[in-house]
């Protein structure tokens, strides 16, 4: 269910305090009904982040909403929004992502990396006050994880991790060289884009 908002009220979100003013609002609207079920929102951004849509993916119970993927990025493709937060509410006032946030987040992360919508955030809130996942590093933390990340997708990361490796073994092989030879390390570091820090640490004999 898209959440009609006002004019005033489709601001463009500079951290989690702007959305949380906003989702406070709609929590307090919508809560006069289900006061007791966790409700779980997507908030569309624009590229300049200000917001698109705010909508209601589920109403779930007491402890637990369901987030479907295709229920989440749907109306984010529709509309053309380049980036999503994720929000739900916890009825019981508590705070703390259950592993079962943890895990809809990190699934929902991967999928916006492979449709190109990325999840900036997930807000949980109450009534009196909210948790952001990016602002206590859990998004990060997340982002790392390879629980939901494609097999193809695991193996074209190990393929471009181990090429990183490479080449940069290439480049410090290169400057072993060259400083064997009495180049400075300021034209090493130029000639291999390795850092004068770097060079300055490699051992080697003089030819």
């Amino acid at each position: 269910m898209d959440i009609n908002l006002t004019e005033a009220e489709k601001i463009k979100i500079l951290n989690s305090d702007d959305l949380y003013g906003i989702m406070q609002k709609i929590l307090l609207r919508e809560g006069k009904i289900d006061q007791n079920r966790e409700h779980f929102w997507v908030i569309g951004l624009e590229n300049n982040n200000r917001i698109l849509f705010i909508e209601l993916i589920s109403l779930g119970t007491i402890n637990k909403t369901l987030a479907e993927p295709m229920e989440v990025f749907s109306l984010a493709l529709q509309k053309r929004a380049v980036k999503i937060i994720l929000c739900h509410n916890h009825p019981s006032g508590e705070l703390t992502p259950s592993d079962a946030d943890k895990d809809i987040t990190d699934k929902l992360i991967q999928v916006g990396l492979i449709v190109n919508t990325p999840v900036i955030d997930h807000l949980i809130i109450t009534y009196k006050s909210y948790l952001s996942f990016k602002d206590t590093g859990l998004l990060e933390k997340l982002e790392k994880s390879t629980k939901y990340v494609p097999k193809y997708e695991l193996e074209r990361r190990i393929k471009e991790e181990a090429s990183k490796i490479a080449k940069r073994q290439e480049k410090i092989e290169i400057a072993k060289q060259l400083k064997r030879k009495g180049v400075d390390n300021e034209t090493i570091a130029f000639s291999t884009g390795l850092t004068v820090q770097e060079i300055e640490k490699l051992r080697v004999k003089k030819l």
